[in-house]
């Protein structure tokens, strides 16, 4: 199952049986409201969740991974990983580690299997940078982010699988 938020401006839908209203797309006009949302979204997460991020250079993949992280609390710095592909920044909190992938470089799934990151999946939250296209054959269930904008970024979300088949994400609906 998968679901794409936001979609028709916060009219509830059925998901499993239940009433669950849309998510707003939240509009992140400084690269503090990115991460401050990726900070609500990160506490969401657990061990065992993939984050796909999309988004064209600059849109703020990196800058929402520090949110994210800050949120699961794990040991920074969170910097972009482009030139040695992952890094793996260990809990703060006795949490599951964040795994911070970019795929910028990646040339097909083939590469990105080579990293082994299914044997961290189960343990690790995972975070794909430039990941469309290569990642979600990782696992199942996952998030995809797409930033998108100029001047304001938008944040859109699509879950996918039964961990996110129910989940309440309306918390998420804009910067903080």
């Amino acid at each position: 199952m998968s679901r794409t938020w936001p979609s028709a401006a916060g009219w509830p839908r059925r998901v499993a049986g239940r009433a669950v209203p849309d998510l707003v797309s939240p509009d992140l006009p400084t690269a503090e409201d990115t991460r401050a949302w990726g900070v609500r979204l990160g506490r969401l997460l657990r061990a065992g969740d993939l984050v796909v991020l999309t988004g064209g250079l600059g849109a703020g993949k990196t800058t929402l991974t520090q949110g994210l992280a800050e949120g699961v609390g794990v040991r920074g710095p969170i910097t972009s990983p482009t030139f040695v592909i992952a890094r793996v920044h260990p809990s703060l909190v006795g949490g599951p580690a964040l795994v911070h992938v970019d795929a910028y470089r990646v040339g097909g799934f083939a590469e990105l299997d080579d990293l082994d990151l299914d044997t961290s999946l189960e343990d690790s939250v995972t975070v794909v940078e430039w990941g469309h296209g290569l990642a979600e054959d990782l696992a199942d269930d996952r998030l995809e982010v797409t930033l998108s904008g100029e001047d304001t970024r938008r944040a859109a979300v699509q879950t996918h699988g039964d961990r996110w088949a129910t989940a309440d994400l309306t918390s998420l609906g804009g910067a903080a």
